[in-house]
């Protein structure tokens, strides 16, 4: 392709690109400009589709206010993408060699970054596909490369192609080790970070999520953007901003804990995917997951499409789902935090493994009366602790950058370990539950 049209407006002056510029208002990040080239694609209807996947999936079914959109996290993310490149443009901008090709590179990326997202939040590719292809590795991160490159191709974007595989690869988390031949490398940890996870994504949704849910949030991303500095092409941080740091992933796990991971919320997400089991042969539903052209028709909505197909083949999926409508909910049977030495013997756990252990009583339970749902929350990079991964330097004036070693930690009152597991039981059944009281 040749070179967009856009990249004369881009070298213009401030005031004329925002003359050009299209503008929202966001109740997170405020005004949002969005330049020419980045409506192109949003205002194509496989960008539209973000509309129609809650950001939150099936949450909005425990705390009502969690409706927003992956198309709202979206514009926010492409907003503070741009808003952290410019700003390491204003104070190292001669240094670093950025020019307005990249600062609407890197916008892009977080634009596009989950216009592959799959409906129902990750329930869909963390517990529907696996059940449904074995063996499955689809991700949506995958997806949405696809979907770039459908949405370029079906209404004729003009677009520079070494630039659309720029954008392409800083939506993929990679770490730093594969990136290493990559010219400005620290443009490719922003949307997506994969040297420790600090990137505009988790800047967005942290702090959207928490205020759909009407959660406090202590982190405070505008701290860390503002210090944010490079140094040796790596994005570093003032030491004194240590435990902002730790606030993100800390207010990440909360999150996973109490809002994700609820566990109401994951037993309608049980539900959903029985349902979805049920409907997944008369309806299609993962022979799209491939084709970008049959994919981006498939969202949140295919509940009420279930609910109005009179087939009876569909009965199964409909009852489940009206049980959901009705509240008629898996019952919540018990938990276990595993102790971190027994993690691994408690990873493969399943239903049959509950109905072998359990002991003489009223009910005796079979195997398709119990599902076994394992929760793990991390502050995102499972085992590890992501702050070891993460360079800061001392005070402006200074130019070495280092790890602040974990014995010389800013806090000894900071977890020394990184992941939680718990196993929860379920019973398809009320009744179930109740005689065994």
């Amino acid at each position: 392709m040749g070179a967009s049209s856009t990249d004369e407006l881009l070298k213009s002056n401030s005031s004329q690109k925002e003359r050009y510029s299209k503008h929202v208002h966001d109740n997170v990040h405020g005004n949002i400009y969005l330049d020419p080239l980045a409506l192109q694609f949003i205002d194509t209807e496989e960008f539209q589709r973000l509309r129609d996947l809650k950001q939150l999936g099936l949450s909005h079914l425990v705390y009502p206010g969690a409706v927003h959109s992956r198309f709202e996290h979206s514009l926010g993310v492409y907003w503070l993408a741009g808003t952290a490149v410019q700003t390491l443009k204003d104070y190292q901008g001669l240094e670093l060699d950025i020019d307005d090709i990249d600062i609407q590179t890197v916008k892009l990326a977080g634009l596009l970054h989950d216009v592959g997202h799959g409906p129902f939040s990750h329930m869909f590719e963390r517990e529907f596909l696996p059940r449904v292809l074995s063996g499955s590795n689809w991700t949506h991160e995958d997806m949405s490369l696809k979907m770039i490159d459908y949405i370029v191709d079906q209404h004729y974007i003009d677009i520079d192609s070494g630039r659309l595989n720029r954008v392409k690869e800083m939506i993929v988390t990679s770490h730093a080790s594969q990136k290493s031949a990559k010219e400005k490398q620290f443009l490719y940890d922003i949307v997506a970070n994969g040297r420790n996870g600090i990137d505009v994504d988790k800047f967005d949704y942290i702090v959207r999520d928490s205020r759909a849910c009407g959660l406090g949030c202590n982190f405070q991303f505008e701290r860390l953007m503002e210090t944010m500095r490079v140094m040796g092409d790596e994005i570093c941080y003032r030491a004194k901003d240590y435990l902002t740091v730790y606030k993100l992933f800390s207010a990440r796990a909360d999150l996973h804990r109490t809002v994700y991971t609820h566990a109401k919320v994951k037993a309608i997400e049980l539900m959903l995917v029985d349902a979805l089991l049920e409907a997944n042969e008369h309806l299609g539903i993962s022979s799209s997951i491939q084709q970008p052209a049959e994919f981006w028709k498939l969202d949140d909505t295919i509940i009420n499409a279930i609910l109005a197909d009179p087939r009876p083949e569909l009965k199964k999926a409909r009852d489940i789902i009206l049980r959901v409508r009705r509240r008629q909910l898996y019952q919540f049977c018990n938990e276990y935090s595993v102790p971190k030495a027994k993690q691994e013997h408690f990873k493969g756990i399943t239903a049959q493994d509950i109905v072998c252990s359990q002991k003489a009583g009223e009910v005796t339970l079979k195997e398709e009366d119990v599902i076994v749902s394992i929760v793990k929350i991390d502050l995102t990079r499972g085992k590890k602790n992501p702050l070891e991964s993460t360079n800061f330097y001392q005070d402006y004036c200074s130019d070495v950058k280092f790890l602040i070693d974990k014995e010389e930690r800013i806090s000894h009152l900071l977890p020394t370990f990184c992941q939680d597991m718990i196993v929860r039981v379920y019973a398809k059944e009320p009744h179930l539950v109740s005689k065994k009281k």
